[in-house]
């Protein structure tokens, strides 16, 4: 997700409206919206300018900056407007670090670069589709550009036939068979939390089907690549996307330097809180980043994020019995061996790996 996707979706967007940009857009409202078209097209050029700016601000809030237009201008300068201002997110999304983030409110107060674009391109789409139905014009972006926001932003959304119509279902613009209508939607840009010496980084989808498939996953990997647990965490990561069960929040996430914007491991959870509110979790380093604490310290920071919510009392964490290293990285992180019966009951009713069953509770 770049620059380049935001300004295919900024193609798309005006040349379906510029086949309508002699109508009054003012007198009719977009489908779905109690805005009228042109306060619709307006507010897509808003939003773009609105990620752009942050982005390029690094902004951790709302910016004081507002988009005016001149009395007089035709809707034929509106979309002169919207290619500016997409041209403008485009640049910034460009030209943004790795790992910068800057202000959005849902759900977990911020978005990367990818992120930021994905947002510029879910509003050009989806919009274009509203005022698109209210003119009366036929619309229907590009496959990949849907299907690019569905896997940036819509993680817990199960892919369907058709990525559009999918898209459609998932903000509640449309209807799929076998589901249930959608009256209710948010979107996802991913978790990012502070731990220590590290930043723990949710792995979207797109990326994590990239890394299961050898690929770095957009990440700068110390060592050359991450270590073969990780890739295979991505892989469930992707079956359970693909099954409509994965939790972003309860995904898999890579540990990133700040110093050096270097990843030098995974860790992240064995899928979303059970019946009993628990949650397993897992972790491993690159070899050349063993030995440091990173592990100890991503361990603690995202066991204190899951049990300070309301669905989680208890973080299990499986060790091999040989693995003497990783049974000190949990103890340190303040977990507690389980007793033998409590290991026996753990495999013979909850399917877990035989091993070392260490727990933190609440």
């Amino acid at each position: 997700m770049s620059g380049d996707q935001v300004e295919a979706a900024v193609a798309s967007c005006t040349a379906t409206l510029r086949a309508a940009v002699d109508r009054d857009w003012a007198a009719v409202n977009a489908a779905g919206l109690e805005w009228s078209c042109r306060t619709t097209a307006f507010h897509i050029a808003e939003d773009f300018l609105a990620y752009a700016s942050r982005l390029a601000g690094r902004a951790q809030d709302r910016l004081p900056l507002a988009l005016t237009l001149p009395e007089g201008t035709d809707n034929a300068g509106l979309l002169q407007v919207i290619e500016a201002t997409g041209a403008l997110l485009a640049a910034a999304v460009r030209t943004a670090p790795p790992g910068v983030r800057a202000f959005h409110p849902s759900p977990f107060g911020g978005a990367d670069r990818e992120g930021s674009a994905a947002m510029g391109v879910a509003e050009a789409l989806l919009h274009t589709h509203d005022i698109a139905r209210g003119l009366g014009l036929a619309h229907e972006p590009p496959a990949d550009l849907a299907e690019s926001v569905l896997t940036w932003l819509f993680p817990h959304v199960q892919p369907g036939p058709e990525p559009w119509p999918t898209l459609l279902w998932a903000t509640g613009r449309g209807e799929l068979p076998g589901r249930a209508p959608v009256t209710d939607w948010t979107w996802y840009n991913n978790l990012v939390l502070p731990a220590g010496r590290v930043t723990l980084t949710g792995i979207r989808p797109a990326a994590a089907r990239d890394l299961a498939l050898g690929g770095d996953g957009g990440f700068d990997w110390l060592d050359g690549g991450p270590y073969e647990g990780t890739r295979e965490a991505c892989t469930f990561l992707v079956k359970a996307y693909e099954a409509g069960v994965h939790r972003p929040e309860f995904g898999v996430f890579a540990l990133v330097r700040p110093e050096d914007g270097r990843a030098v491991g995974g860790i992240g959870f064995h899928g979303a809180p059970d019946e009993e509110r628990r949650v397993e979790i897992g972790y491993d380093l690159v070899a050349g980043a063993r030995g440091h604490g990173y592990a100890t310290e991503a361990l603690r920071a995202l066991t204190e994020w899951a049990l300070a919510r309301d669905d989680v009392d208890t973080v299990i964490a499986t060790v091999e019995r040989d693995n003497l290293p990783s049974q000190r990285v949990v103890s340190r992180a303040g977990f507690t061996r389980a007793t033998v019966e409590e290991e026996r009951t753990a495999q013979d009713e909850y399917d877990m790996d035989a091993g070392l069953l260490l727990y933190l509770r609440r």
